[in-house]
């Protein structure tokens, strides 16, 4: 089973240097404590930082195995999340917003939007109503360099991580099937809410000296400082 081992987050950071470090130590560490009460050992991991504008790629899909970076997209977020920025996350159906936390990836399937990836939200009161809300990843047209240009931001989407058309069948079929997606936004009340940031592995220390539990000034993302 994959562990959150500093090792496991350095190696990814290294692979993806455009994303923020302590970030992929909060989703290795979710991770970790996700994969406790499973046997299951995780292959993919997917990560998302919101804190980023849409007009910029803040998708990551990692090889666990190989520790590589497989792809880097663009991804939209939820109307009622924001604009370009995403400021606002909710759990709750009708809100159009995007969540946040650990999901697991299950099966793919054929709707309205084409093909699709339905995610299991991991976190009580956090994202554990995503199958309620049909919060699916999904290929969309204003996922495109055409919305940026027109629109100065791409489009938004109901709150499911909708990517480009073009992609969107690859980047399912790696992610598919009980592998992990994880929705970064330095938001406080999600830092200390998050069941799966206050797990054991979760209090370890992080590389700087600080710990996942009760963020200091010098270890907090830059979002939250």
């Amino acid at each position: 089973m994959v562990r959150a081992e500093p090792a496991l987050a350095g190696a990814l950071a290294t692979a993806a240097p455009a994303v923020d470090s302590r970030v992929l130590e909060l989703a290795v560490a979710s991770l970790d404590c996700a994969q406790r009460s499973t046997s299951a050992a995780a292959k993919r991991l997917a990560v998302i930082d919101y804190s980023l504008p849409s007009t910029q790629p803040r998708l990551w899909v990692f090889d666990l195995g190989t520790r590589t970076l497989l792809r880097e997209e663009h991804v939209a977020h939820g109307r009622g999340s924001g604009d370009n920025h995403a400021s606002r996350f909710s759990n709750e159906p009708g809100s159009l917003q995007s969540s946040l936390g650990l999901f697991r990836t299950a099966e793919s399937y054929v709707g309205r939007n084409g093909y699709s990836l339905r995610l299991e939200g991991l976190e009580p009161g956090i994202n554990d109503r995503a199958f309620e809300r049909a919060i699916v990843m999904h290929g969309a047209p204003y996922v495109s360099d055409e919305a940026m240009r027109q629109l100065g931001r791409l489009g938004r989407s109901l709150g499911c991580p909708a990517v480009r058309p073009e992609i969107a069948t690859e980047l399912i079929d790696e992610i598919k099937g009980g592998q992990y997606l994880f929705a970064y936004y330095p938001d406080r009340e999600f830092l200390a809410a998050s069941s799966l940031l206050t797990c054991p592995a979760a209090t370890a220390p992080l590389s700087d000296g600080g710990t996942y539990a009760g963020w200091s000034e010098a270890a907090a993302p830059s979002g939250l400082r």
